[in-house]
């Protein structure tokens, strides 16, 4: 902790009237040891040479920090100039790969006369639960896991309510649409995001945004159209319309879950809330599991290559949660929902040598489409994108200090112009966090 100087400008007993100050400082010494504080007195000795006044406290370093980040002179084009958003392009596609390669697993499974929706997925919950909140209990310690799920622990069941329901009905439409029909829920999800994002969190979408989103669903427009000329959409379907609708409902709750998801890592660290949606899909979905699925378990064919789809699509998509969190702060739902939309083309790509689709010249002007649409995203917004999040406050206050966060950035910006501590001070009072 920096020492603290003040001026005695004289001595005790001097007459105040005809005593010249003296230019000696009493210097006081604080050391701290948690909640506990010591201070000696060292007597007198010659002033320190001059030097800036203590700095402003973390909220007001953050803040200004923030409006010389956003205030920074820029072209309309600047933003697609940054590291940032390479970064979140490409995860938007490892993403979009990932969750294609999920829903290639589902279709063999069912090909292979399995269907078990609920069962599926309960190893993807049981995974995160192993990875994030066992080191959330290393790091927190069970007083503090405990005093969290008192407090917040309604909050992550609904998060993990919505999510493994979105799960479970995405995975169900597999048994009667094709997987270039139930692909198209990510257009339904993003008119979820951009609603709910507009109506409870504030966010205020600007025109670049809007067009950006208009030419990603005008690409995913071109896809269908494509698939209406080949005549096919994507493969047979049993029951075409019972499967949109499942994939429609398994959409709107994946966009309640990703603008949730969004609010809540923007508040709290990756890992809290990645180990509590582990923690309680794993009793949300283990019951379904055993209510809906007992009958498909039974009659379940566990053949090496079933066993195999099964931890393909386990692991996928313990992959497409672990990074969601970070795009979701660098960026945001809508922008993460716009970055699947490609993969209706990875899933049209991998299905040719799967499951022997025909690609349409269509296809590929789709996918320059869709990218075109997002580099569109971004334009003529600020250095920081979307990772200043409205409902944090102006100083981002009421966020973490994680990666990816406006608040990270704006306390990077504010150590090197020299208006907080060099050391860690900074970072331990804002609450870094992964």
């Amino acid at each position: 902790m920096a020492d603290r100087t003040r001026s005695t400008g004289r001595k005790p007993g001097d007459d105040q009237s005809s005593t010249l100050p003296t230019n000696t400082v009493e210097i006081t010494a604080t050391t701290s040891n948690d909640s506990h504080s010591r201070t000696r007195d060292y007597g007198t000795t010659s002033p320190p040479p001059s030097r800036p006044s203590s700095p402003p406290r973390v909220d007001e370093a953050v803040g200004q920090a923030l409006q010389e980040l956003e205030g920074k002179k820029a072209h309309w084009y600047s933003y697609l100039a940054t590291s940032d958003f390479w970064i979140i392009l490409f995860i938007g596609q490892v993403l979009a790969l990932a969750i294609t390669t999920t829903n290639t697993f589902s279709s063999l499974l069912v090909q292979h006369n399995t269907s078990i929706p609920a069962f599926q997925t309960f190893f993807n919950y049981v995974l995160l639960t192993l990875i994030y909140f066992t080191y959330m209990l290393y790091t927190y310690g069970f007083r503090k896991v405990g005093g969290i799920l008192l407090r917040d622990g309604w909050k992550y069941f609904i998060l993990s309510f919505c999510d493994v329901e979105g799960n479970y009905f995405t995975v169900l439409a597999y048994n009667d649409t094709n997987i270039l029909s139930a692909q198209l829920i990510n257009f339904w999800a993003i008119v979820v995001v951009v609603t709910v994002s507009f109506l409870l969190l504030r966010v205020r979408y600007k025109v670049f945004q809007i067009v950006g989103i208009l030419i990603c669903v005008g690409g995913t427009g071109i896809l269908l159209a494509s698939d209406h000329i080949q005549g096919t959409n994507g493969g047979p379907a049993k029951n075409l319309l019972k499967g949109d609708l499942f994939a429609l409902l398994g959409a709107t709750l994946y966009g309640l879950t990703n603008t949730f998801e969004e609010w809540f890592v923007s508040r709290r660290p990756a890992y809290e809330v990645l180990g509590f949606l582990g923690f309680f899909g794993i009793f949300i979905n283990g019951v379904q599991a055993a209510i809906f699925d007992r009958h498909s378990l039974q009659h379940a064919n566990f053949s090496p290559a079933v066993i195999g789809y099964i931890v393909g699509y386990t692991l996928a998509l313990t992959l497409f949660y672990s990074v969601v969190p970070y795009i979701l702060r660098i960026a945001s739902a809508a922008f993460f929902n716009i970055s699947l939309l490609t993969g209706n083309f990875w899933g049209t790509i991998i299905g040719v040598r799967v499951f022997g689709y025909t690609v349409h010249f269509l296809y590929p002007i789709a996918f320059v489409l869709i990218i075109v649409g997002q580099l569109t995203y971004f334009l003529a917004g600020s250095m920081l994108g979307d990772s200043k999040k409205p409902w944090l406050g102006e100083a981002q206050e009421g966020g973490v200090a994680g990666i990816g966060t406006a608040k990270l950035k704006a306390i990077n910006a504010a150590r090197r112009a020299g208006l907080v501590a060099g050391d860690g001070d900074m970072v331990e009072t804002a609450e870094r966090q992964v």
